[in-house]
């Protein structure tokens, strides 16, 4: 197909995709990786069809693979870890599917001409001067540097152009049906209404009898899996916070005193109100705006709104009396929601109203000299804390033991059976799950920090397997867990009763049951109060069946009373049928796309030269 008989619209499109996937070839390129190093009579790690796969396209398309990944992880990627993500394998098949593309452009006689090339060439930024023009010195040096002859850059370029025209026919103008999209839609998007009532402990007749210690025991036997201790490993520590240096501390009387006089208004805080204020032009406008709202001819609102303004255009927000002014006294003598005025402002008379009242608030001396003392005396403990962080890491580099640090330093010993999710002791602290999860045995002991600026070092004694806990540790959690089958299981047998009443010719109301009605329950929704599978089984029965379920300790019983189409009218039905369409649209255009790639694999053949491929990836290590 000649260049002069392809669409005109499609091959520009497909040339701008060429232009960025050459341009990243020749970044790569410059990029210094050295693909032009293969030495030897091997150019090609395969073929397909008539179509060579050279080692530099290869090469270059891994790189941009394990490139992308470190992009995206902020980390350095080894070619041991690309290949154990699958991340070579899936490179070859890529390489692999672009060269069959390649291969039957030529058999349909799809091409693009000399002038397309020359075009896209042009627009290159890397082949430009300073003046933004072609430059032919830079066009030349850049391709020397990637390791590319302008020949074999431009059949590139022209093969990339012609694969992007067919890989684009494949995969574009799947239209979806409307009547496909509709089906799915009604499945998706189609509601249900329901009458449910919910029976808990309030609806029980009588408590549930106290369990005999036999019962409490077998219920602890039979459900063994709720009661295990997880593995867990045995840590000693060695530790020290501020909070364990923090009586030592002396804090200056002269700093605490100054601290208080610097930070008086955290403990002097006078009366504040949250205020509106409507400015008027003149005295007359005031008074007579004042009188409306009196005589209840408008409120304060809709005299707000007739004014072109907002609520939050007057809004003062939370202020003293001094803030006021000369309207500060007759402001702070009003009550909440009171509108007083007109009263003298700098902006001209005001109304102004009253929306709340914060009580003055004051902290007695003493209270607050003691809280600073405390804030004081906890930031010197943190910089005490760091002033040991250095003999303590001399001590460990020495080889001392946690146990001599306990002795040498202020720091305290301790143990904990830490496993994942434990959050008491030193185990609360935020980081130390990580630190404890990473510790291994032989780890030599390293000092770390804690969230609170406290220090600590850990050794790991072994590992304790995971075992029931005992039954005494318990019991209070067994008593409780049994107490809830029991409930449930007298509530699930009423349940059922009123089932089969309802069935007949019972009422929820003549039941007594208190009832809710639900509208519009989706597949996608939930409601309110109900287990997790509830939604589900109720979109599994018929129009008038009654359903028994559990959720949350507690019984349900479920009539669906209708099943509804979807809600048209909703625009987020509408938005749904469309990312419908899009979405079916796409995944059947790839479909397409690999159905179309399979068949050219296998209709032309792929070769591979195993020992070339595997001389590229010994380039990587």
């Amino acid at each position: 197909m000649a260049a002069d008989k392809e669409p005109k619209k499609k091959g520009k499109t497909a040339g701008q995709m060429a232009i960025w996937v050459i341009l990243l070839l020749l970044i790569l390129g410059l990029g210094g990786f050295g693909v032009t190093n293969f030495s030897g009579s091997v150019q090609n790690v395969g073929a397909v069809g008539t179509k060579d796969i050279p080692v530099e396209t290869y090469a270059r398309a891994l790189q941009e693979q394990i490139r992308a990944i470190e992009a995206q992880t902020g980390q350095s990627l080894s070619f041991d870890q690309a290949q154990s993500l699958g991340l070579v394998d899936q490179t070859l098949s890529q390489v692999i599917t672009a060269r069959a593309f390649d291969h039957e452009t030529d058999e349909l006689g799809i091409s693009v001409g000399d002038q397309t090339v020359a075009e896209q060439i042009r627009d290159i930024p890397a082949f430009q001067g300073m003046n933004g023009s072609f430059d032919r010195e830079a066009y030349k040096f850049a391709l020397d540097r990637a390791g590319l002859t302008e020949a074999r850059f431009e059949t590139s370029l022209r093969e990339e152009t012609a694969r992007s025209i067919l890989q684009g026919a494949v995969a574009s103008g799947n239209a979806v049906p409307d009547t496909y999209a509709d089906t799915l839609l009604d499945y998706l998007g189609e509601r249900r209404r329901i009458t449910w009532a919910r029976l808990d402990e309030s609806n029980l007749d009588a408590p549930i009898p106290d369990p005999s210690e036999e019962e409490l025991k077998t219920f602890y036997d039979e459900n063994i899996d709720r009661y295990m201790i997880p593995e867990r490993k045995r840590i000693t520590y060695a530790l020290l916070t501020p909070d364990m240096l923090l009586d030592t501390m002396e804090v200056d009387q002269a700093l605490l005193d100054q601290t208080y006089e610097d930070r008086r208004d955290e403990f002097e805080r006078p009366e504040r109100r949250l205020v509106e204020r409507l400015v008027f032009s003149d005295e007359d406008a005031a008074t007579a705006a004042r009188e409306r709202i009196e005589t209840g001819e408008i409120d304060f609102e809709t005299l707000v709104e007739q004014r072109g303004l907002s609520l939050s255009d007057i809004d003062m927000g939370d202020v003293t009396q001094s803030q006021l002014g000369r309207a500060g006294e007759e402001v702070f003598g009003a009550a909440s929601g009171d509108v007083v005025g007109p009263l003298p402002t700098d902006l001209g008379p005001a109304l102004f109203r009253v929306n709340g009242i914060f009580p003055a608030q004051t902290t007695d001396k003493a209270d607050a000299m003691e809280i600073l003392r405390e804030e004081l005396a906890t930031g010197q403990a943190r910089r005490a804390v760091e002033t040991r962080m250095e003999p303590v890491e001399d001590m460990l580099a020495g080889g001392a033991t946690l146990e001599e640090l306990a002795e040498d330093t202020e720091m305290e010993l301790g143990t904990i059976d830490w496993y994942e999710g434990l959050k008491e002791g030193i185990a609360a602290y935020d980081g130390f799950d990580a630190t404890a999860e990473a510790l291994a045995e032989g780890d030599y002991p390293e000092l770390e920090m804690l969230d609170d600026g406290g220090i600590f070092a850990m050794r790991l004694e072994g590992t304790e397997p995971a075992e029931p806990a005992p039954f005494e540790d318990v019991r209070s959690r067994v008593r409780a867990s049994w107490e809830t089958q029991e409930t449930l299981a007298v509530l699930r047998a009423r349940a059922e009763t009123y089932r089969d009443q309802l069935a007949e010719s019972a009422t929820f109301e003549s039941l007594g049951l208190d009832t809710k009605t639900e509208d519009g329950v989706t597949r996608s929704g939930n409601v309110l109060g109900t287990g997790g599978d509830f939604v589900e089984r109720v979109f599994g029965m018929d129009k008038g069946e009654l359903l028994v379920t559990e959720g949350f300790g507690a019984v349900q019983i479920v009539r669906l009373d209708d099943i509804l189409a979807p809600d048209l009218d909703d625009p987020a039905t509408a938005e749904l049928r469309e990312g419908l369409k899009d979405s079916v649209a796409q995944n059947v255009g790839q479909d397409l796309f690999n159905a179309f790639a399979t068949d050219i694999r296998n209709r032309a053949g792929v070769r591979l030269d195993q020992s070339a491929i595997n001389a590229v990836h010994a380039n990587f290590r």
